[in-house]
């Protein structure tokens, strides 16, 4: 699925007045998920109409005043920008809450995340970003200034690109913010909210999104914090826990079903054939091949990588053919695996039904188990007798049996995260001074100039552009001295929890004696840029 590069950010305006109905405005009313774990935080949302005497219609400009978009945002009760700090917002569909249907609908080839990224930026309220696209999982990772306009934002671009309606994303999705947000992608990095408990996919995966997102202008520091923490998280779950030990990837789970469907009597002599050889495929043939399947054909596009698998398990006999031979190595095939990067299904009915019929040894019906997303099998294929379909989200059957197993692991592993999750939030902490040490500098420029003002009125026009000079550098070296004390002590990297508290109330200390609280909001000088910069 491409992602559209005529899309950009939506004026506030349309924000505002472009979701109104005669009914009210329409928002998103929070309840709880149910997931397979203990998600206690975790958000979903359905569409209801509100009566809020919010003031939204547009009206002409009068003489003495007209309110911007903006400063209706700011007098409303929805979101005043009372808080310095943007938030940390998940909004995901996975394989525990969509169905595959929606989730290849809304699927971004990683080629495309770089340009995702910098449409999610251009949205009024969305300060970084990231996108996790997996065949699990599809989920959007982002900084946000607001987090209800922000989460509106996001779901309305995710419509835009996908096709799929706002109010069905709104149906699946789940929302998740600030420390919830991060031990979500925790979790998700160590293993744990996968189908298969610890498979090693995950994190690579986790890894790719930040060397995609390496030198994209919106990939910014926040964001590639959280996912560089998560990266070492997963690192640590696995090695202190074993945690990979004994569990298996997609790949494993796709051929342990095939053999859980087929009779124990066949697996020796069942014919397997792969549709693809990339990384999935790959593993596809070395789990056979450690299942005890010694002959197997591979279909793919190109020989050489067929060839290279074929060099690197010793004692397999790997038959390669062309696409162009697909349908007729489907014909002599009892079991097949698909596992390509097709956008179109490879088999459909009308192809399926002319394959001739396979042995009662293997129980009459031909096995299609599609791991790729988007499905490589069309669903019209369980209309016939003859045919059976199963897609990633069948995988659940193969780990079911183990479910007692990883919930003691995941348990285990809980204790690594809720320790992660605090030592991350204290470095986002250690971020929360930044804008006090800008409005402080402000502050003290602002009188700099001015009584410098004053003082060069006094002396006159007469004044030599060397004696403005050397004014102007002593006004800068009194406020600068004065100013390190107190920004030294703002200074903190979050590493030291007791360092981070004082320096936390140095903060809310110099809030107090400098009124900084009244200089404009960060959030909202960084909103205002937004707003002007789509406007233009």
């Amino acid at each position: 699925m491409a992602v559209s590069s005529a899309f950009a950010g939506p004026k506030l305006e349309t924000i505002f007045l472009g979701n109104a109905s005669p009914n009210g405005v329409v928002f998103c009313k929070p309840r709880k998920a149910v997931f397979p774990r203990n998600h206690s935080n975790s958000l979903r949302c359905e569409q209801q109409t509100t009566n809020d005497n919010i003031n939204l219609t547009s009206t002409a400009p009068s003489s003495s005043s007209s309110l911007s978009a903006l400063q209706q945002l700011k007098s409303s009760s929805a979101d005043r920008y009372t808080k310095e700090r943007s938030s940390i917002v998940v909004i995901g569909l996975s394989i525990h809450t969509t169905p595959v249907e929606m989730r290849e609908k809304l699927a971004i080839p990683e080629a495309e995340w770089p340009r995702a990224i910098s449409e999610l930026c251009s949205l009024n309220h969305i300060e970084e970003a990231a996108v996790l696209s997996t065949c699990n999982r599809m989920e959007i990772y982002v900084v946000a200034l607001s987090q209800h306009r922000g989460v509106k934002e996001v779901t309305e671009w995710m419509s835009k690109t996908s096709g799929v309606p706002a109010s069905d994303l709104c149906e699946h999705r789940f929302l998740l913010y600030n420390n919830d947000a991060t031990q979500h992608i925790f979790e998700v990095s160590a293993g744990l909210d996968s189908l298969v408990l610890g498979e090693g996919q995950i994190l690579a995966q986790v890894k790719q999104v930040v060397k995609v997102g390496q030198g994209v202008v919106g990939f910014g520091r926040n964001i590639s914090g959280l996912f560089k923490h998560a990266i070492t998280v997963g690192k640590r779950v696995r090695s202190e826990l074993n945690i990979a030990s004994g569990a298996v990837s997609v790949s494993s789970a796709a051929v342990e079903l095939a053999l859980m469907k087929l009779p124990k009597s066949s697996h020796d002599t069942a014919r397997m054939l792969l549709i693809g050889a990339g990384k999935m495929g790959k593993l596809v043939i070395k789990h056979l091949a450690a299942k005890g399947c010694t002959k197997m054909v591979v279909v793919n596009r190109s020989e050489e990588r067929v060839t290279a698998i074929r060099e690197e398990l010793h004692g397999i006999e790997i038959i390669y053919k062309p696409l162009s031979e697909m349908l007729a190595a489907a014909a002599e095939a009892d079991v097949i695996f698909t596992s390509t990067a097709s956008e179109t299904p490879l088999f459909l009915k009308k192809h399926v039904a002319d394959l001739s019929p396979v042995g009662s040894d293997v129980g009459s019906v031909r096995l299609f188990v599609d791991i790729s997303v988007p499905r490589n099998v069309g669903s019209c294929i369980k209309e016939l007798e003859t045919a059976r379909v199963y897609n990633v989200d069948d995988l659940k059957e193969v780990v079911s049996a183990n479910k007692e197993d990883r919930l003691r692991k995941a348990m285990e592993a809980q204790s690594i995260i809720a320790e992660e999750s605090k030592q991350f939030a204290a470095w986002r902490d250690s971020l929360e001074t930044v804008p006090t040490i800008k409005k402080l500098r402000s502050y003290a420029e602002r009188i700099r100039l001015a009584e410098l003002d004053k003082c060069m009125s006094k002396m006159g026009d007469e004044v030599t552009k060397k004696t403005k000079k050397a004014a102007d550098d002593l006004s800068r070296g009194i406020v600068n001295k004065l100013l390190h004390g107190p920004m030294q002590h703002l200074r903190c990297d979050g590493s030291d929890t007791r360092t981070l508290s004082e320096t936390l109330e140095n903060m809310h200390a110099l809030n107090r004696m400098f009124s900084l609280e009244t200089e404009i909001s960060v959030l909202e000088q960084k909103v205002r840029a937004k707003v002007e910069q789509n406007q233009k």
